[in-house]
């Protein structure tokens, strides 16, 4: 009980920074029509926690089914195939038909075909190497590898200004948000989200390995496919929103196992989310209204994210 009330205690603590952050996003610095100021700087902040919860808890799930905390879908490849698939949607298109469908039409596309691709390529992985943690680290940088040198020789090969729009989008942003979209984002993450907490118990039964989860009763098999199902529409919607998040999901979860150090996934999911939201958020608001800095956050999280990564595996300090 001392535990579980020092992890509320901790909660309530990220909750609040969090409202404090969100708070000084939206006021702070603001001039001017506040009918235009707060929805515009609403729409930013929705998409910012949108995207911190969707990495977050893929990043959870599928450590969960991979049994390290090492591993994330973006180390994995995921970020290096949804830019492969823009790619070959503008080589096949061209840039002129791509940037003139809809936006709902491009964002339906890129979340289908990664759902899709991911499913075929990284079930196909985790069902043969999960358990051989060097086995699956080396697998996915080199699937990720080969993803980029196939996306590198198309971008060589198509026109400069269809390059130009690849490059548009092959980066987090922030700052073109498109209202029915982020819609769309959010009901299909909360969907997603809900599915997810319905199964947090059956998460701790898989998270003690696939013979004691047999034993107490659970199928490994059927439940890391619905998981990877769950972690790709987690991914594709975030990176189909503002774009490739890096080494975001490897950061707050390890600064959750950090804060809140426990096996139990309901506190593990809130925790990371508040930690995820409270980056991206915070990092935004101070980037943008404390400094006056027009630098990418996404540029420090992956410096930061980079040197986290490092830590682990020079430490060792993973399942």
């Amino acid at each position: 009980m001392p535990r579980v009330a020092m992890f509320k205690r901790r909660l309530i603590l990220l909750a609040v920074l969090l409202a404090a952050c969100t708070a000084g996003y939206l006021m702070l610095g603001a001039q001017g029509n506040w009918g235009f100021v707060l929805p515009f700087r609403g729409n930013k902040l929705a998409a910012l926690i949108i995207v911190a919860v969707a990495i977050s808890t893929a990043t959870v799930l599928f450590q969960t089914i991979t049994h390290n905390r090492i591993l994330t879908p973006s180390i994995m490849g995921f970020d290096a195939l949804y830019v492969l698939i823009l790619t070959v949607q503008i080589y096949v298109l061209g840039a002129q038909e791509y940037v003139h469908l809809s936006q709902a039409g491009q964002f339906v596309a890129n979340i289908g075909l990664m759902l899709v691709a991911s499913l075929a390529l990284f079930g196909t992985l985790l069902s043969r190497a999960r358990g051989d943690l060097m086995r699956m680290v080396l697998t996915g940088i080199i699937l990720a590898v080969l993803l980029r040198a196939v996306t590198s020789f198309l971008q060589r090969v198509i026109d400069p200004n269809e390059y130009a729009v690849v490059q548009g989008a092959s980066f987090a942003r922030f700052t073109r948000i498109d209202v029915e979209l982020l819609a769309v984002a959010a009901l299909l993450t909360c969907c997603a989200l809900l599915v997810t907490w319905r199964l947090r118990h059956r998460l701790d039964v898989l998270a003690l390995g696939d013979t004691a989860a047999i034993n107490l009763g659970e199928a490994p098999k059927h439940n890391m496919f619905v998981i990877l199902v769950l972690i790709s529409v987690l991914v594709s919607v975030s990176t189909a929103l503002v774009g490739p998040m890096g080494f975001l999901g490897l950061l707050v979860v390890s600064l959750a196992h950090l804060i809140t150090p426990t096996a139990s996934h309901a506190t593990l999911l809130l925790s990371s989310a508040l930690i995820s939201a409270l980056t991206l958020v915070g990092g935004q608001f101070i980037l943008e209204r404390v400094l006056g800095m027009s630098t990418p956050l996404i540029v420090v999280i992956d410096v930061v994210g980079g040197i986290v990564f490092l830590i682990l595996l020079l430490r060792r300090k993973y399942r």
